[in-house]
């Protein structure tokens, strides 16, 4: 069997295939972005009359605001270029019988059904701009669990509860994408979990963009009440066309009292992706949030969960792996507010970069005036893999008060001649001993993740060494 000698040459079939677009089975959007647009798409959704005004109210904000110049270069995303919202013409539907068999076949290719099967209280998939699939197991929604489409709970018994918490996390004048989000969002879950209910197994959602030159923008709301646990995983992936696919979803997570959050997310977007995502967490007094985040793919990345620890002994983790190789610059990170007594984070992340790929990792720390006897640690970790490849460390902190622990601790380095040569001399071939270190090295990390994701993750990073030597 040949050896693979690139990169370009590394089988990604699996996230790669795509159903080419028929006219007769999508409904979309003109390219651009107008009020007309945005008002197409509120008709299109049948939004309440406060989210129609929203939506306009953001696109104000969104031409208001400048991009950003400070982090990498989205100089190739054209937004006059970018359709915003695009669906297959179905339904969303709660059996996998009746979704159409291209868009079944593209969830059951990405194992989605089987894992729901095996593994999952419930699943939701999204395709380009909308949720062709939803569904809950009767013994979680017997507790009272709520996991649904966002626009579903927007016109139901929760409509009010959508209303007082869809974007009051995430502003739209927080940044220019949060405002487009605000804008053109479509698509995205909504989960409620009653005051002491432990849901004992995940749920998921798998947001998978078709379309050329489309974006998508789904937004996730999830309230985990009084005493209740949850651990929610959210997958992405596209395939790979030589037009730029930009993706600006936003996340809102509220953790209450004593309860506990665990986000795990896998973003494996293909290399002409723009990743602006937003995800944000505010937590009461006693409970945690933990995220778990992996980044592979896209273009560019601009990518750093936010925790408020808002109660008294709320608590805070992340733990997060991202690897950049050739034509990727991902700029990633987390930040995390302390605002009351008694309250801990802790940031540990590692980054792996590889043909000329840039990796930056970002941090923020803030310990408030009234935050005495918290305790914040970061931990950074980079690997280089060649001559050509960068990894920068860019933390801050932002204390207010003497009495609090606070720590940062980074690394930046390159794989050891003598680790590779040891390994060598054991019978192991070049290659495969770069990659046994780089597994080694991103393990801590991989342990935290899913199952499946671990997999996955260990199987990215034993293909991208392929051909990697020198």
């Amino acid at each position: 069997m040949k050896e693979k000698s690139q990169v370009e040459d590394i089988d990604r079939s699996l996230y790669d295939f795509r159903n080419e677009e028929k006219a007769e089975n999508i409904y979309k959007v003109e390219e651009g972005l107008t009020p007309e647009i945005v008002e197409q798409i509120s008709k299109e959704k049948n939004d309440p009359a406060w989210m129609q005004l929203f939506r306009l109210q953001s696109l104000q904000i969104y031409n208001s605001m400048k991009v950003p110049d400070w982090g990498p270069s989205i100089e190739g995303l054209d937004m006059n270029q970018i359709v915003t919202y695009v669906r297959p013409k179905t339904r969303m539907s709660a059996k996998w019988s009746d979704v159409p068999d291209d868009i079944k076949d593209t969830f059951e290719r990405l194992g989605i059904p089987q894992a729901e099967r095996k593994s999952l209280a419930g699943v939701g998939a999204q395709y380009d701009s909308e949720l062709v699939y939803h569904n809950v197991r009767e013994e979680v929604a017997a507790q009272g669990v709520i996991y649904t489409d966002l626009e579903s709970a927007m016109h139901g018994e929760y409509a009010e509860m959508i209303r007082t918490h869809f974007m009051h996390l995430v502003k739209p004048n927080d940044h220019k994408f949060a405002a487009l989000h605000g804008a053109v969002w479509s698509g995205g879950s909504f989960v409620y979990v009653p005051k002491g209910v432990s849901v004992e197994i995940p749920l998921q959602s798998y947001f998978r963009l078709n379309a050329p030159g489309a974006g998508q923008f789904e937004h996730t709301l999830i309230i985990v009440d009084e005493g209740a646990e949850l651990h929610f995983i959210e997958g992405c992936s596209a395939p790979k066309y030589n037009v730029a696919n930009l993706h600006a979803g936003c996340v809102e997570l509220f953790v209450g009292k004593n309860a506990k959050l665990r986000y795990s997310t896998i973003e494996n977007w293909s290399k002409n992706m723009y990743n602006l995502n937003t995800k944000r967490a505010v937590v009461e007094e006693g409970g945690t949030i933990e995220w778990v985040s992996g980044s592979f793919g896209s273009h560019v990345s601009y990518l750093y969960p936010m925790s408020i620890l808002k109660g008294k002994g709320a608590r805070m983790e992340f733990t997060g792996i991202t690897f950049a190789g050739k034509g990727q610059n991902l700029d990633t990170g987390a930040k995390v507010v302390h605002s009351a007594p008694d309250t801990s984070s802790y940031i540990n992340t590692k980054s792996i970069s590889k043909d000329g790929g840039i990796s930056t990792f970002r941090s923020s720390v803030v310990i408030g005036k009234n935050a005495e006897h918290s305790k914040a640690a970061v931990s950074c970790q980079s690997l280089m893999l060649d001559e050509i490849s960068r990894s920068d460390t860019i933390p801050a902190m932002d204390v207010r008060t003497c009495n609090a622990d606070v720590g940062h601790e980074a690394k930046i380095g390159r794989i050891s001649d003598d680790a590779v040569f040891y390994l060598m001399s054991r019978g192991i071939s070049e290659e495969d001993a770069r990659a046994m270190i780089v597994s080694g090295f991103a393990d801590n990390v991989s342990k935290e993740l899913p199952l499946e994701y671990a997999v996955e993750m260990n199987n990215l990073i034993q293909l991208e060494m392929k051909g990697s030597i020198g």
